[in-house]
């Protein structure tokens, strides 16, 4: 059995997204190998917590140490503001951490929390060096930000800005690149940025969830359900505008068996707020806050399709929308777009103007109405995707491969 010293920033099995990643993956390589699991002291009381109430034979093969910089170096860190300086920062001072405490271990793995533009440095270690899943988002078409404050577009263009500076002048970046044996990709376009990998990297979306039970869904109501924070990037502003363009399109009587439902918050709540209220929804349209994980699994069995037109190169919540049936609706991008495929969802060509967009969304929110056969084959399809890519138990294969292939 093999030995592998994975560092994960993010790791906290009671959340979703890039902190639930952490966790599955660790819990995935533990079931071929030895996992020395290394991570920010404050996921500590998370994860004893969790391993507490849930025990597990796996734990066995897993070994946790934490790590932070002295609080000197750290005290301007709020939440995610200054995150992914202080990622950087913890990444370059892991490495000596890892030397004193002498670990014995066979590959080196930098497992999440990074991305495309952001250098690791475990290739110091001198040890067989696996890198990813690395993620990457593309940049929001400017179309998609016309209906977006001035601060939100120069935000995105200084964010480009400085990917595309790292992409061409940060030499710790190619000798990251360069260095790595293998490179687990999220999507398909960080070969385009990071250029000479293709022969040794693998698309392996960091995307999955558990299985939570799967039962076909009843034909009483159609209810879409989105999730995620209330920012540009997941682009609520075509949900809403879709959802408009589909209910208008309807007689009184389907009208009143639609509904949709925005689960998250953030910044630009009070802007969707009034855009469902200038459309005249505010009694079809509900934005829930942030709610228990519980909450929001019973919200995906009562709903019929997640509608995500997200310009995000992840999305955990389209995963757990498969999980449980629900076709998916979205952008043709490096995303969601790459998640689904057409047994599973509709994926609208985001090359077309903006009110072509909605548009388009809104035409497959009516084929999935109004053809109940349609619906079902893709939710049966949704489903199956999820059971062949998505479930995180599929994920200890492909992992144990990677390891015997740089080893």
């Amino acid at each position: 059995m093999k030995t592998i010293l994975a560092t994960a920033y993010a790791v906290n099995p009671y959340k979703g997204s890039e902190d639930g990643m952490g966790w599955n993956m660790i819990l995935q390589i533990a079931k071929k190998n030895k996992v020395i699991a290394i991570t920010r002291e404050n996921n500590q009381p998370h994860i004893d917590k969790y391993m507490e109430e849930n025990p597990s034979d796996l734990y066995k093969n897993i070994r946790f140490a934490y790590f932070d910089l002295p609080y000197w170096m750290r005290f301007w860190k709020k939440g995610g503001r200054g995150a992914m300086l202080y990622y950087w920062m913890w990444q370059r001072g892991i490495v000596s951490f890892i030397r004193k405490q002498k670990f014995q271990y066979d590959i080196v793995h930098n497992l999440n929390f990074h991305n495309d533009w952001t250098p690791s440095y475990l290739w110091k270690l001198k040890k067989p060096f696996v890198w990813g899943p690395v993620g990457h988002h593309p940049r929001i078409p400017s179309k998609y930000l016309q209906f977006y404050d001035r601060k939100i577009k120069v935000v995105d263009a200084a964010t480009w800005l400085v990917k595309k500076t790292f992409w061409r002048l940060s030499s710790s970046l190619r000798v990251t690149a360069r260095k790595a044996d293998h490179i687990l990709c999220m999507n398909s376009s960080v070969a385009k940025v990071l250029p000479h990998i293709t022969h040794k990297s693998t698309v392996l979306p960091s995307v999955a969830t558990q299985d939570f039970g799967y039962q076909e869904k009843s034909t009483n109501g159609f209810n879409i359900i989105s999730a995620g924070r209330l920012v540009a990037l997941k682009g609520f502003d075509l949900t809403i505008k879709a959802f408009e363009n589909f209910y208008h399109r309807l007689n009184q009587e389907e009208q009143a068996a639609v509904k949709l439902t925005l689960v998250g918050s953030g910044p630009e709540k009070e802007r969707y707020c009034k855009m469902i209220a200038n459309a005249g929804l505010t009694d079809k349209v509900e934005i829930i806050a942030w709610i228990d994980r519980k909450d929001l699994l019973n919200l995906y069995r009562e709903s019929s399709v997640f509608l995500f037109p997200s310009h995000e190169g992840a999305g955990m919540v389209v995963a757990e929308a498969m999980s449980f049936g629900l076709p998916v609706v979205c952008l043709d991008n490096e995303g969601p777009g790459e998640f689904v495929d057409q047994s599973s969802g509709i994926a609208v060509n985001q090359s077309s103007s903006y009110n072509e967009t909605i548009e388009e969304l809104a035409d497959g929110l009516l084929h999935l109405y109004r053809k109940p056969d349609f619906y079902q084959r893709l939710s049966q399809g949704a489903r199956k995707r999820f059971e062949n890519n998505f479930d995180w138990e599929t994920r200890h294969t492909i992992l144990d491969k990677v390891y015997k292939k740089v080893l």
